[in-house]
């Protein structure tokens, strides 16, 4: 049996929909374009989708999903919907605040805080 990838698991909860990666690295470009192709198809059939990203098991990632976190905000907000992100490793939030990207993406601790506001 074929391994499919990337892992992700998909719940929807208090008027949220939360993406929650299963792999601890994304980074081969692959992967990447599978997980464009899994969020923009939730993206474009919401018209106000609330998205949330929990990156609670990804320890590290390539920047072209940077690039495609920004496409998906981009097409998020042009909808009116909301893209939160959460659980994001220490690491990985300091590419965030070097690029500057913590200004531009809604960044939370947790699944229940990204959930709550």
């Amino acid at each position: 049996m074929a391994d499919i990838r990337p892992k992700i698991g998909i719940q929807y909860r208090d008027h949220a929909t939360i993406i929650t990666f299963a792999d601890e690295k994304i980074l081969e470009e692959t992967d990447i374009k599978a997980l464009q192709e899994a969020i923009m198809s939730i993206v474009e059939k919401s018209e106000r989708v609330n998205l949330v990203l929990d990156f609670g098991n990804v320890g590290f990632l390539s920047s072209a999903v940077l690039g495609l976190l920004i496409r998906a905000s981009k097409k998020i907000y042009e909808n009116d919907g909301q893209l939160r992100l959460c659980n994001i490793n220490p690491k990985i939030y300091e590419v965030f605040k070097i690029t500057r990207l913590t200004k531009t993406f809604d960044i939370y601790k947790d699944i229940e805080s990204a959930v709550e506001d």
